[in-house]
C-alpha cells in the first residue's frame, strides 16, 4: 500500500479543515436579518443598516489585521495562524449566539474578522509545504474547499435555523469550525524554521512589505486580486433582480437564482481542481490569462440572454474560468515571493482582496441605476480582461519545461 507524501497528508488535511470552516462562516450570514428581528429591529432603515455595517466591517478588520497576520506567520510559523483562526473563530461565534442586541452582535462580528481570516492562513501553509511543480494542484484543491465550503454552508444553516432557531445557528458554526481546527491540529505538519533574523513578536507587528515593493511582478498580481475580487461583486447583488427580468415565471425566481448561482458554484470548484493541475505544465502566467480572459468572454453575452436557461450555461461557463484564475494567481504569487516572506504578502493579498470586494457592488450599483442591468456584465469583463492584460504585460515568467 502507497503511504501517502507528509505534505500531502497536510494538504488533505488543510483541506477538510478549511471546507468546515467555510461552511461554518457560511452557514450564519445567511440569517444575519432574520436574527436582528428576533433581537427587536423591526424598522426597515434601521434592519438595513444593522445589516450592511455587520456584513461590512468583518471585511474591513480583516482587510486591516491581515497582514500583521501573516508576518507573524513569517516569523513564528504557518500552522499556528491557521489554528488562530478557527479556534478564535469558534470562540466568537460563540459569543456571537448570546447577544442580546445589535450592537453587541455588530462588535463581535467586527472582532470576528480581526481574528479570522482562515483562507489566506491555510493559502500560506499550502504554499509553503506544496512542491513548486504541484503548488496549483494544491493551491487549487484548497480554493475547491472554499467553493464547496460556501455552497454547502447556507444550507446547512437555513436548515438549522428553521428547525432549531436562529441563535442556534452561530452554536453550529462554532461546533464546525472547532471541528476544523481539531482536524489541522491532528493531521497537518509544518515543516517551518524559524528565520535566522527572526523578529521579535513586536516588531512582527510591523509587515514586510518589500518584497511587492522591489516586484513589478507582485504588484501586478496584487492588482489582479483587486480586479478579480471587484468583478467577482460586481454583478451579485443584482443578480435576482436580473434573472427576475427575464424570468416568465416570476413565481420560481427564488429557486432559479439558487440554481444558477450553484451551478456557477459547482462549475468554479471544479475548475479550481482542474485548472490548477494542469497550470503547472502550460505555465502559471499562461493559465491566469486563459482563464482571466474567458471569464470575460463568457460574462459579455450574459448581458443579452432572454432566459434563465441561457443564463445558466453562460454564468456556468464563465465560474468555470473564474474558479481556475485564484489556484495560478495564488502560484504565481508564490513564485515571486521569497520563501520566508509568503506569509506578509499573502496577509496583503487576503487584505486587498476583502478591500476590493466591497467596491464591487458600489460600482455595480452606480451602473445599474444609471444604464440598467446589462452593462453591468460589460463593466464586469472590462475588469477581467484589464486584468489579463496586465497579466501578460507586467508578469513575465518562462514557461515551466515538462521534458525529461
Amino acid at each position: 500500500m502507497t503511504q501517502i507524501k507528509p505534505w500531502k497528508k497536510t494538504l488533505y488535511a488543510v483541506w477538510a479543515g478549511e471546507l468546515l470552516a467555510i461552511a461554518g462562516f457560511s452557514t450564519s450570514g445567511p440569517i444575519i436579518p432574520f436574527f436582528l428581528q428576533d433581537m427587536g429591529i423591526t424598522d426597515p432603515v434601521k434592519l438595513k443598516f444593522f445589516t450592511g455595517m455587520i456584513n461590512a466591517l468583518p471585511s474591513l478588520s480583516l482587510a486591516l489585521v491581515a497582514p500583521i497576520w501573516g508576518s507573524l506567520a513569517d516569523n513564528y510559523g504557518r500552522k499556528p495562524m491557521l489554528l488562530r483562526a478557527m479556534f478564535g473563530g469558534a470562540v466568537v461565534l460563540v459569543l456571537q449566539g448570546f447577544v442580546t442586541n445589535p450592537w453587541q452582535f455588530l462588535a463581535l462580528r467586527t472582532l470576528q474578522g480581526c481574528i479570522t481570516g482562515t483562507v489566506a492562513a491555510a493559502t500560506v501553509l499550502v504554499a509553503s509545504i506544496a512542491p513548486e511543480e504541484e503548488a496549483g494542484y494544491a493551491l487549487g484543491l484548497l480554493q475547491m474547499a472554499v467553493f464547496l465550503g460556501s455552497s454547502l454552508g447556507p444550507m446547512f444553516g437555513g436548515v438549522i435555523s428553521d428547525f432549531f432557531g436562529h441563535r442556534v445557528t452561530f452554536f453550529a458554526t462554532s461546533v464546525l469550525l472547532l471541528a476544523a481546527g481539531i482536524v489541522v491540529t491532528k493531521f497537518a505538519d509544518d515543516d517551518f524554521k524559524p528565520p535566522e533574523n527572526r523578529k521579535s513578536k513586536l516588531k512582527s507587528l510591523v509587515p514586510d512589505f518589500s518584497p511587492i515593493a522591489h516586484s513589478k511582478a507582485l504588484l501586478a498580481l496584487m492588482a489582479v486580486v483587486a480586479a478579480d475580487q471587484i468583478a467577482g461583486s460586481i454583478v451579485g447583488p443584482f443578480l435576482p433582480l436580473y434573472i427576475q427580468s427575464i424570468s416568465r415565471n416570476t413565481g420560481l425566481v427564488g429557486s432559479t437564482t439558487g440554481i444558477i448561482l450553484g451551478g456557477g458554484a459547482l462549475a468554479s470548484a471544479l475548475a479550481a481542481v482542474a485548472v490548477g493541475k494542469l497550470s503547472y505544465r502550460i505555465g502559471y502566467e499562461r493559465s491566469l490569462i486563459i482563464c482571466l480572459i474567458g471569464a470575460a468572454l463568457f460574462t459579455i453575452p450574459q448581458a443579452f440572454v432572454h432566459s434563465p436557461l441561457q443564463l445558466l450555461l453562460l454564468r456556468i461557463a464563465s465560474c468555470f474560468f473564474v474558479g481556475g484564475d485564484m489556484p495560478a494567481l495564488n502560484a504565481l504569487i508564490a513564485q515571486k515571493t521569497e520563501h520566508g516572506k509568503q506569509g506578509s504578502v499573502y496577509g496583503l493579498s487576503s487584505s486587498i482582496s476583502s478591500g476590493s470586494g466591497a467596491f464591487g457592488p458600489v460600482i455595480g450599483a452606480s451602473i445599474a441605476a444609471t444604464a440598467g442591468y446589462p452593462p453591468v456584465f460589460f463593466a464586469t469583463a472590462g475588469v477581467l480582461a484589464a486584468a489579463g492584460i496586465g497579466v501578460s504585460v507586467f508578469v513575465r515568467h518562462p514557461r515551466v519545461s515538462t521534458a525529461g
